[in-house]
């Protein structure tokens, strides 16, 4: 089956080999090898040693965006612990619209910044909404919105948030490991969040936070929880090896990244592979727009990510419907929308290549044919 969905993404065999075995997570051997791994992440993040650090957690990405905000940003009930705050997140989307309400199931202070769905957050908006709020400690921003493909601009955004004196909580998930971000061009943001299962091309099961050190030395005891908090994790690993964890990991996925980063680097680092992603894109929106499909965003602000193109305008249009039919023919996509309006997210990522792309859009043009769909393609 070809996936071509925001994530889990196609794996190497190579990868999914290196996590068919047993492995004692608390062995002394592996301890480092894990440490050994998060030193290679944090270095992919353009972190520092000693100024900056990669904290893995086990679950989703949302996990380590929770956990990020708990860990950073004070609540009503720890200010005792540091200085009043809040977090501002621009609503460019459903993943934005998620962490909005892990923010506010985390009691704390969430401000929504309006934003467009289809073209990159404004600075200047940014600008406005913190001077607006001075209690404002963060911003919370996704980089990659997989709900419609829209890229924002971390280092438009991180210039206005650093020129402000507040700090950044970035949502790289499905960006890190091809569009570039550095640390240490950043001093803004306190986290870094990805997932291995996205770019890096490597198995679910956990999350990584890139985080300074001076923060996480300066937040103990705001996250209010034990499993989500990023400066705990920190300490464990001073006090037991960067490599140990405070409960069992899903080792095999740890053990399958550092085969996924053997194959980054073989295939020539992060600029190649978004080079491929790239292409795989425009395959992909060449294709769609010759089906007579139309695209959600224009070429000009096609992220290399997911794209999301409006669904045939039929009255019995039916995703599920179509994303079944689709994988008849080998092609899985999403079966879940984001957008208000009837659409579908096709990924340009993970272990594929144009060939891959190319086969996908011709099992889409049949599978519109099968459905009675192709003359609608086209309507408005």
């Amino acid at each position: 089956m070809l996936l071509l969905i925001p994530g889990p993404v196609m794996t190497h065999p190579d990868v999914r080999a290196a996590a068919d075995r047993d492995i004692a997570p608390w062995d002394h051997d592996v301890r480092a090898e894990i440490g050994a791994l998060l030193v290679r992440l944090r270095r992919l993040a353009g972190g520092q040693d000693g100024v900056h650090v990669a904290l893995p957690l086990p679950g989703s990405g949302h996990f380590m965006v929770e956990a990020a905000i708990r860990t950073f940003v004070p609540s009503e009930r720890n200010r005792g612990h540091g200085p009043e705050g809040g977090i501002l997140i621009p609503a460019t989307g459903q993943y934005a619209d998620r962490m909005v309400r892990l923010a506010r199931e985390a009691g704390r202070r969430v401000t929504i910044l309006p934003a467009s769905l289809t073209r990159p957050l404004d600075p200047a908006a940014v600008e406005s909404a913190l001077r607006a709020d001075p209690g404002i400690s963060h911003i919370g921003m996704v980089h990659s919105e997989t709900s419609t493909g829209v890229i924002h601009d971390p280092e438009a955004i991180g210039a206005v948030v650093r020129k402000l004196g507040r700090r950044m909580i970035l949502d790289a998930v499905s960006a890190f490991g091809a569009l570039p971000i550095a640390m240490t061009d950043h001093p803004e943001v306190d986290a870094l969040i990805f997932t291995p299962n996205k770019c890096l091309e490597a198995l679910p099961g956990f999350s990584i936070a890139v985080c300074p050190v001076d923060r996480l030395d300066e937040c103990g005891g705001r996250a209010e929880s034990w499993s989500f908090d990023l400066a705990d994790i920190y300490q464990n690993g001073l006090a037991n090896g960067p490599g140990a964890g405070r409960f069992t990991p899903p080792i095999q996925a740890l053990a399958a990244l550092g085969t996924a980063l053997d194959r980054l680097d073989a295939e020539g680092g992060r600029e190649v592979r978004l080079a491929r992603y790239r292409d795989n894109m425009a395959a992909l929106y060449d294709g769609l727009e010759g089906l007579g499909l139309r695209p959600f965003l224009p070429r000009s602000v096609q992220g290399p990510i997911i794209m999301n193109v409006h669904a045939p305008a039929h009255p019995d249009w039916d995703l599920r419907r179509f994303v079944e039919a689709l994988k008849r023919r080998g092609v899985l996509i999403s079966n879940f929308r984001n957008t208000e309006e009837p659409s579908m997210r096709i990924g340009a990522i993970g272990a594929i290549a144009r060939p891959d792309i190319l086969r996908a859009v011709a099992a889409i043009g049949e599978t519109l044919d099968e459905l009675g769909l192709r003359p609608m393609t086209r309507a408005a």
